[in-house]
């Protein structure tokens, strides 16, 4: 069983959701970004999805888009975020990480060796936004021969018909975009979520686990009581760029902002199935 199946199996044996907390490696330096990721899962993270930097992020709102640039001028390259899942293993056998991003940072650093590099640091799946299904043979398939899950999205406009496409060599879970359009702008609708999930389950035994939008722990309540799992990134990132200087530096208190967000989203995502209960 892979580390993510192990996860989600243990989540749904707990009776709640899985929490799954994005944050982008490198934001806003190696050495914070480094201390909020070992922190996450004391905190409460239950998989944690680790952002590749890029350029041009294009279904990301302004903050994760942000943050892949601060990154960036910190000198973030795909060594150092595969570094940093070494590092992060060294104390930590059991939390699922998936690397999560575009394709263009890969390309670049060459399919086979990237793939290589990810399975010894200890990656267990991969988002990659920008490939479909019809490019399986590109990266899916090769990651699936390295024992790297390659999780897809589905969307609002993702009918039954296109559905089988989508998840035609999916593995690990299901990542069900609750809204339309970019990253953290809106917030979802959890009765069309619920609908939504209750349909792609028809299609897959797979979890489902709902991102974009979830900003509270609130929502990660409500829409827990249906989706296997629930993922938050924006407000995440938020919190670390609330706390930076005017010059965009952490400041000493910037892991614990974070980590104290991600307790409170673990929190509302732990009370999903006894408030659906009650």
């Amino acid at each position: 069983m892979t580390r993510i199946a192990a996860r989600f199996a243990a989540c749904a044996a707990e009776g709640r959701p899985a929490l799954v907390t994005f944050v982008t490696a490198g934001d806003p330096d190696y050495d914070t970004s480094l201390a909020i990721l070992k922190g996450l899962p004391a905190a409460g993270a239950d998989v944690i999805e680790l952002g590749m930097p890029f350029s041009d992020p294009m279904a990301e709102g302004p903050p994760i888009q942000r943050a892949s640039e601060r990154a960036l001028r910190g000198g973030q390259t795909m060594d150092r975020t595969l570094g940093m899942v070494r590092a992060f293993r060294e104390g930590d056998a059991n939390t699922p990480i998936v690397l999560m991003g575009y394709y263009n940072p890969i390309y670049s650093y060459g399919n086979e060796r990237f793939l290589a590099a990810a399975a010894a640091a200890g990656v267990d799946g991969l988002i990659v936004v920008d490939l479909p299904p019809e490019a399986d043979d590109e990266l899916c398939v090769p990651a699936m021969k390295h024992g790297i899950n390659f999780i897809r999205l589905a969307t609002p406009t993702t009918d039954d018909k296109r559905l089988p496409a989508v998840l035609n060599n999916t593995s690990g879970f299901v990542y069900y975009v609750s809204i339309l359009g970019i990253t953290g702008t809106a917030s979802p609708d959890t009765s069309k979520v619920a609908t939504a999930v209750a349909r792609i389950k028809g299609h897959t035994t797979l979890p489902v686990a709902v991102g974009f939008g979830v900003k509270t722990a609130v929502q990660a309540a409500a829409l827990g009581r249906t989706a296997d799992g629930v993922v938050v990134g924006s407000a995440l990132v938020n919190a670390i760029a609330g706390t930076l200087d005017s010059a965009g530096k952490a400041r000493p208190e910037t892991p614990a902002a974070v980590l104290g967000l991600v307790s409170e989203l673990a929190g509302g995502a732990r009370l999903a199935r006894m408030a659906a209960a009650e």
